[in-house]
């Protein structure tokens, strides 16, 4: 018999990670709720939000999950050597939290050789923006000498723990640099790992390694229980950020 998706509304919780089907890989939950409230019981659980226009929200808890460890972060030598050429000439500006509304613009934009579709629809910009007025969604921005847009990334961030969601580039390596920044950023307070969701070629390529399950549940738990840095108070230290 084939295991059922379970229909979750705005009043009950989320079924259990473990709860979620073999097939498609993850799957646990849909429902209409998007609200801040239900993000942020979500990425408490290791569950995610991932879905099309006019698809219900469906939540996700795959097994294995794609995680970057912090001190595995693989930095080729030519992205270090441009990160260092950046700094000492201050070529790109690189920017915590200045705006967090255009870096998911920038994000949701079709992608070159993935056609015109969008996973993130108008309902998750909103939604991922009133987490970041809440203080719990951050953005890193890469700006060029025009002050123009050209990189970036946001993600959740809840105790110590960072869920990254997505990346963009204008310019060659401009979300690797947004990434190497953030690296930087989350290890100087005290974050060990980024949750990278699902296993892709270019996140392992930077280090990321598959984890079971279990064992990422149980590093979210200790993580997010851990005090949240003061975001406010948090700079990134290249040239004219």
């Amino acid at each position: 018999m084939r295991p059922l998706l379970h229909w979750v509304t705005a009043e009950d919780p989320l079924p259990p990670p473990h709860a979620a089907l073999r097939e498609p890989n993850g799957l646990l939950a849909a429902g209409n709720d998007l609200s801040a409230q239900r993000l942020l019981e979500a990425y408490r659980s290791g569950i995610f939000p991932w879905y099309s226009e006019g698809q219900p929200v469906l939540w996700w808890s795959p097994d294995p999950r794609m995680v970057l460890a912090l001190d595995r972060f693989k930095a080729s030598r030519s992205l270090v050597k441009t990160v260092r050429r950046i700094r000492r000439e201050g070529l790109w500006s690189i920017a915590f939290d200045q705006d967090f509304a255009a870096v998911i613009q920038a994000c949701a934009q079709p992608r070159e050789g993935l056609g015109d579709g969008t996973w993130i629809t108008a309902q998750i910009a909103a939604a991922y923006c009133d987490l970041h007025r809440l203080g719990h969604a951050h953005s890193v921005e890469i700006r060029n000498e025009d002050r123009a847009l050209i990189g970036g990334l946001y993600g959740v961030s809840i105790g110590r723990m960072f869920f990254g969601e997505s990346m963009f580039a204008r310019e060659p390596d401009a979300s690797k640099i947004a990434l190497f920044a953030l690296v930087e950023l989350l290890l100087a307070q005290g974050f060990r790992v980024i949750d990278c969701q699902q296993n892709t070629r270019h996140l392992a390529s930077l280090g990321a390694t598959e984890v079971p399950r279990m064992a990422f549940l149980s590093e979210v738990s200790e993580l997010v229980a851990q005090p949240s840095p003061d975001w406010s108070a948090v700079r990134i230290s290249f040239p004219n950020a």
